[in-house]
């Protein structure tokens, strides 16, 4: 199995900016860094995908979600999984001294083996984690062909 995800050639880059910020904001006390920098993150969730004999099972780490913030669908042999984690601002003149959790959307795709039976993948979601189960159909047996020629007993080929 193949996973496909999109890629950020800069996304590295642009966390290795963030953490920078973050520690010269933390020593320095500057208040210039808006609140609204810190919430625009890239960010996916961290995902372990684990095949068995006759199942494949993705598991995803999707703390503070509700179902309907989580989106999953099986098209052309690719699951994807996407959603949006939104920032709750405080109603009140508050400050936040820290914001380290990240949020925004994200999207992962991963591309299952042929023999995944779609009808029968199904999903739960329980205490922040997503469970994906992807049944495998039972895989047709070899068939043997038997080979005729003019005149010949037959032959079998296996």
């Amino acid at each position: 199995m193949t996973a496909m995800r999109r890629t950020d050639p800069f996304r590295e880059l642009a966390g290795l900016q963030e953490r920078m910020n973050r520690l010269f904001d933390d020593t320095l006390g500057s208040a210039s860094r808006r609140e609204d920098e810190a919430l625009a993150a890239t960010w996916t969730p961290l995902v372990d995908v684990l095949e068995k004999k006759d199942r494949i099972v993705l598991t995803a780490e999707l703390p503070g979600f509700t179902e309907d913030q989580i989106h999953l669908r099986f098209e052309d042999g690719i699951l994807t999984l996407d959603g949006e984690r939104r920032f709750q601002k405080e109603a009140d003149e508050a400050r936040y001294h820290c914001v380290e959790r990240s949020y925004g959307r994200f999207s992962r795709s991963f591309r299952l083996p042929v023999n995944v039976d779609e009808e029968a993948i199904s999903a739960t979601y329980l205490n922040g984690l997503l469970v994906v189960e992807l049944p495998k159909r039972e895989e047709a047996a070899p068939k043997s062909i038997r080979i005729r020629t003019s005149g010949a007993p037959p032959i079998d080929v296996k």
